[in-house]
C-alpha cells in the first residue's frame, strides 16, 4: 500500500510531469513563465487546486452521479480556484496582478480537470492526495525550470521570490547580451520545444 502510494506521488516527478510527459496545460505554461517568480507562483496555485480538489472529489466520488460528473468537477475546482484567487490577493498582490487572468483559467486546466476525471474519480482520498501532490509538485518544477532558462537569456538574470529579494543579476557576466525574444511568444515555444528535445535524448 505505502509503495503504492509513493508511486502514485513520484510519477508526477518524472514520468508523468506536466507540461514534459503528459503535454497538457500549455496555454499557462507559456503565457507566464517569462519568470521563475511567475511559475513558481502559477505551479503553487495550481498544486493547491489539484490537492484540493482530488481530495472532495475522491470523497465524494460515490455520491457524484456519473452522468453529471463532470459539472460537479467543474464546480469543485472553480470553488478552490475561488479560495486560491482571494488568498493570493489578500497575501501576493503583485505576483496576482502579474499572473492575471492566467489564475481564474485554472478552472479549465485540462491537468486538473483530467486528474479528478482519470484518478480521483476511482480512487480512493489517500491515493488521490498523493496524485494531486506529485502532478502539482511536478508541473510546478516544470514552470520553474522553464522560467529560469527564458529569464536567464532574456534578463542575464533570475527573481526567484520578490518580496523576500531573492534575485540573482548578471548571472553569464556584464558583457552578456539577452535574446531579448526568450521572455516573449516565440521564445516560450523555442524554450518548450529545446526542453521537450532534451528530456527525451537524455531518457534514451
Amino acid at each position: 500500500m505505502a509503495k503504492s502510494i509513493v508511486q502514485e506521488f513520484t510519477k508526477g516527478l518524472w514520468e508523468e510531469i506536466p507540461p514534459f510527459r503528459l503535454v497538457l496545460g500549455l496555454c499557462p505554461v507559456l503565457a507566464v513563465t517569462k519568470s521563475v517568480e511567475n511559475g513558481i507562483g502559477m505551479g503553487l496555485a495550481t498544486t493547491f487546486v489539484l490537492i484540493g480538489s482530488n481530495l472532495l472529489v475522491s470523497a465524494m466520488r460515490k455520491v457524484i452521479p456519473n452522468k453529471i460528473r463532470i459539472a460537479c468537477f467543474i464546480i469543485v475546482i472553480a470553488t478552490f480556484v475561488t479560495v486560491v484567487e482571494l488568498l493570493m490577493q489578500a497575501y501576493t498582490y503583485a505576483l496576482f496582478l502579474q499572473l492575471g487572468i492566467f489564475i481564474p483559467l485554472i478552472v479549465v486546466n485540462c491537468i486538473v480537470l483530467g486528474r479528478a476525471e482519470a484518478f480521483a474519480f476511482k480512487n480512493g482520498i489517500i491515493p488521490s492526495l498523493a496524485d494531486g501532490a506529485g502532478i502539482g509538485i511536478g508541473f510546478t518544477l516544470a514552470l520553474a525550470a522553464l522560467g529560469a532558462v527564458r529569464e536567464l537569456l532574456g534578463n542575464n538574470s533570475i527573481t526567484i521570490w520578490s518580496p523576500w529579494d531573492l534575485s540573482f543579476p548578471m548571472i553569464l557576466g556584464s558583457s552578456f547580451q539577452p535574446f531579448t525574444f526568450m521572455v516573449e511568444a516565440p521564445g516560450a515555444f523555442m524554450c518548450l520545444g529545446l526542453m521537450l528535445c532534451f528530456m527525451n535524448l537524455f531518457e534514451k
